[in-house]
């Protein structure tokens, strides 16, 4: 490989991703986002070559994103920090198979995980984190949508930015989305979440793919797919920390907290855990028996319903 400057490797580098690896367009993105970061600071350092980087610089960068605060005064969770040195390590990983001498990518250590308990609500949280979006404007129709859709169909935010409106048959109270991994599943939305889509779609004068947009700044020509103006993970985490400071919730929620209690609250009314998993888009059942111990109590209503008094 010839070009081993920091942006030209890693712009290759995505290229792989995308081609070879087939990962998704908002995976790429946040990677690209990753890197461009790293690429940033490091350049800042007075260092334009990968094959510059050492246990010093990779010492510094760390620190870096340990201490990062941007304009709005917000700092970098020790996940986030986790994810721009998994990007960075699988960035030199690549360039190591193409026989790049850059640093040893076994010496990249991801930063230790923080110890995070399982957050969902009750049925009575919810429906008070339903009721805050103020519906005498579209912002507030939209952002209701968001949150029926989140809690009927446990998608990942990810997943949830991602729709199109071609996907969508809300007569059929079902569609399918792609998740993690490539792997296709099939997610099923309540009446109740379907009346608030069709409502939040009925109000919309425009002909855009994205199921949820945007609804300020600059807008492209009405005749364009829109994707522009395609809602963002992070807009749409920040609108459900809005409305749960609001609702005066009890924990701190995300759009991920959202899809726990769907799991929670499916399981706690008879779901089996395989069914759980197939809904969650798990690739592993290990990964959904995080939700075994949430369910102690009915579990504990059983037994002594249906155990030998002997």
């Amino acid at each position: 490989m010839s070009d081993t400057s920091n942006r030209g490797s890693s712009e290759a580098f995505l290229e792989h991703l995308e081609v070879e690896r087939n990962l998704s367009r908002l995976t790429i993105r946040n990677y690209r986002h990753y890197l461009n970061r790293f690429s940033d600071w490091f350049e800042s350092q007075g260092h334009h070559r990968v094959t510059e980087l050492n246990q010093d610089l990779l010492r510094g960068y760390r620190v870096y994103l340990a201490r990062f605060v941007d304009e709005q005064g917000r700092t970098l969770s020790k996940r986030t920090q986790s994810y721009h040195i998994i990007a960075l390590r699988s960035w030199m990983k690549w360039l190591v198979k193409q026989d790049v001498e850059v640093l040893n990518p076994e010496k990249i250590d991801l930063p230790k995980a923080e110890s995070h308990q399982t957050k969902f609500l009750s049925s009575q949280h919810i429906e008070r984190l339903l009721a805050q979006p103020k519906l005498s404007d579209q912002t507030g129709l939209r952002d209701r949508a968001i949150m029926e859709v989140l809690f009927s169909t446990g998608l990942r935010v990810s997943e949830l930015v991602s729709l199109n409106r071609d996907q969508l048959d809300t007569s059929r109270r079902e569609f399918g989305v792609v998740g993690k991994g490539r792997r296709p599943r099939v997610v099923f939305l309540s009446d109740r979440a379907a009346d608030w889509l069709e409502r939040w779609l009925r109000s919309r004068k425009d002909d855009w793919r994205p199921v949820f947009i945007r609804m300020s700044g600059s807008q492209p020509d009405i005749t364009s797919d829109g994707e522009q103006m395609r809602l963002t993970t992070r807009s749409v985490q920040r609108l459900v920390d809005s409305y749960s400071r609001r609702a005066k919730l009890p924990i701190k929620i995300s759009p991920h907290s959202i899809r726990h209690s769907f799991a929670t609250d499916f399981l706690a009314n008879g779901g089996g855990l395989r069914d759980i998993q197939e809904m969650l888009g798990h690739k592993s059942i290990s990964t959904t028996q995080i939700y075994t111990h949430l369910t102690r109590p009915q579990l504990k209503r059983l037994h002594q319903k249906f155990h030998s008094k002997l």
